[in-house]
């Protein structure tokens, strides 16, 4: 099982915008879908990752948790589904309805918003404040599929209850750690190593 961290994108840069399809309404997503809310978080997850599959129960945890709050919650897909078919919009469907997620799941066909996002594997997290300033990106927990360790969603709680109680976040953030986002050939960003597959 092949380990990619995440790029650790500047703290401050400012959210990109997307506009991408929600596999469970087909209704179109994007940032200003949650213009009215204190924060922002971005997941890219996927279905066949065994380090999303480890922690899918604590997303789905945090998406109950924070569905009345001040929060807008999107995951993102944007695996290449020719080389992995278990990361086709239907498929993260059936994901989404097993695993009650309360956040709308959308599918980058193009792969540019995870591009745009420098995200590298999944999972990879990215919360932005009110002002759409990223402040936080980097690991759910210390949890890692073969390592004993619980399942809490910590670090990423941790932050977001900073941003929804207007205290600053520490800037001291680890890494996530997860499997390479599976570029289609020929689309790979420069400065992602897409060649390991799990």
């Amino acid at each position: 099982m092949a380990e990619t961290p995440s790029f650790m994108l500047p703290l401050g840069t400012t959210s990109p915008d997307f506009h991408l399809p929600d596999v469970m309404s087909g209704e179109m997503i994007s940032p200003s879908t949650f213009a009215d809310k204190k924060a922002f978080l971005v997941m890219f997850i996927s279905r066949h990752c065994p380090f999303v599959q480890h922690i899918k129960r604590e997303l789905s945890k945090i998406g109950q948790d924070y569905k009345h709050k001040d929060i807008g919650i999107v995951a993102i897909c944007s695996n290449d589904t020719v080389a992995y078919p278990e990361d086709s919009p239907d498929s993260l469907k059936e994901m989404a309805q097993e695993e009650n997620f309360f956040f709308p799941v959308c599918f980058d066909e193009s792969q540019q918003t995870a591009k745009e996002y420098h995200a590298s594997c999944t999972p990879d997290f990215f919360l932005f404040d009110k002002d759409r300033h990223l402040v936080y990106r980097g690991q759910l927990d210390n949890a890692r599929p073969g390592n004993p360790l619980p399942v809490t969603g910590e670090d990423l709680r941790r932050a977001i209850e900073a941003v929804l109680q207007d205290t600053q976040v520490n800037k001291i953030q680890k890494p996530s750690l997860g499997c390479s986002i599976k570029w289609k050939e020929g689309n790979e960003p420069g400065t992602v190593n897409s060649s390991s597959r799990d």
